[in-house]
């Protein structure tokens, strides 16, 4: 069975669904065999270099103008929706897997090809934007009420998307999502400390949910403790104008060998989203990889890592999720249990059970 699939988002961009498409759909070896398609770069907008297998990455779609919201976003999905068309025509596509319930590629392929079954994934970005932006909820709701089957990684998605859109129960799927398996029988040989410092890693997108600004500064100031950050370059040096991070490492935006390497080389991740979380792909990454796991107990993240990390206390601000990290620099020992504890979680799941259920839940489209 031959899937289409794609995300208008540029070649290169950072986040979680772009990763979880390469490690589904694209390389040598797709566990989702699959027509897939990304945007080209947009020179005006360079971003961080993620090395690939260019020989088995997406095929690139020149459309230029995308937008969020009113009349330009659906001219920006007409000429989508034809790029589609032309490209992938011609081919023997037996199922559509939306990668969102929003944005520019979800209405195009469903424009493009309103004969084949649809499964959505919801990737959680996606209902944030809705939440926010009226064009998004309207493709939101358009979406969720012609897709076949929406599958949710966690059952907070989809308690989130039934506030904002009527779904029938029977129509929405749980399938988690996963981390390469070789990652949970291989992973990278852990670096011992060889100082007193707590080695402290922030690896993520500097978004406003992530309190960045504040949190960062917070958290370089800790005796006892050094901070390093894996994020992307332009907004890293944004937040670097408006926050005192000289005391911070930057690592730049790490490729997914080297951000596993890195996890192998600290004591601590932090994770301090403020909203909802579709999975927490990083935060399991990290756990693979023997890396303790401290998080703002958001709803979705919560439930993925349950008692396997270190869930912080407080009000929910940087104030009181950096004196969590405080207090675990003073007594590092209290990692221990809760490397072991991630350990048991992220063997929970692996990547290869998350694509043997989508390609079963599409069979299951594509036979009627």
């Amino acid at each position: 069975m031959t899937t289409l699939t794609g995300l208008d988002l540029p070649i290169g961009s950072p986040g979680g669904s772009v990763e979880l498409l390469w490690d589904l759909y694209l390389g040598p070896e797709p566990l989702v065999p699959a027509d897939t398609f990304m945007l080209t770069a947009d020179p005006r907008k360079p971003g961080p270099v993620v090395p690939r297998d260019p020989g088995h990455g997406p095929q690139l779609l020149d459309v230029p103008g995308k937008q969020l919201s009113g009349p330009a976003f659906w001219t920006y999905v007409d000429d989508l929706t034809a790029a589609i068309r032309e490209r992938f025509g011609g081919g023997d596509h037996e199922v559509v897997h939306l990668q969102h319930l929003a944005f520019g590629a979800t209405p195009a392929l469903l424009r493009a090809f309103p004969e084949l079954p649809q499964l959505a994934l919801v990737h959680g970005t996606d209902l944030l934007f809705a939440a926010d932006h009226p064009t998004q909820r309207a493709v939101l709701r358009d979406a969720a009420a012609t897709a076949g089957r929406i599958v949710v990684p966690t059952g907070a998605m989809a308690d989130r998307l039934r506030t904002l859109t009527p779904v029938k129960p029977d129509r929405i799927t749980r399938i988690p999502w996963g981390i390469p398996d070789h990652l949970l029988t291989a992973p990278p040989k852990r670096v011992p400390r060889t100082t007193g410092q707590l080695r402290v890693l922030y690896a993520g997108r500097l978004t406003s949910e992530k309190a960045a600004a504040e949190l960062l500064a917070r958290l370089a100031a800790i005796e006892g403790a050094s901070l390093s950050v894996a994020a992307p370059p332009a907004e890293f040096h944004a937040l670097a104008q408006t926050a005192d991070l000289s005391a911070v490492r930057y690592l730049g935006w790490l490729d997914r060998p080297h951000l596993w390497q890195s996890f192998a080389e600290h004591d601590l991740l932090v994770v301090p989203s403020s909203r909802l979380e579709a999975f927490g792909l990083v935060a399991v990454e990290a756990q693979a990889c023997g890396l303790p796991v401290l998080y703002q107990p958001v709803p979705g993240l919560a439930e993925v890592l349950k008692g396997s990390a270190q869930a912080a206390d407080g009000d929910g601000s940087a104030r009181a999720f950096a004196s969590c990290v405080d207090r675990l620099a003073r007594t590092p020992e209290a990692l221990d249990e809760v490397r072991a504890a991630g350990y048991r979680n992220a063997a929970r799941f692996p990547l290869s059970r998350t694509a043997r259920e989508l390609r079963e839940v599409s069979d299951e489209l594509r036979a009627g």
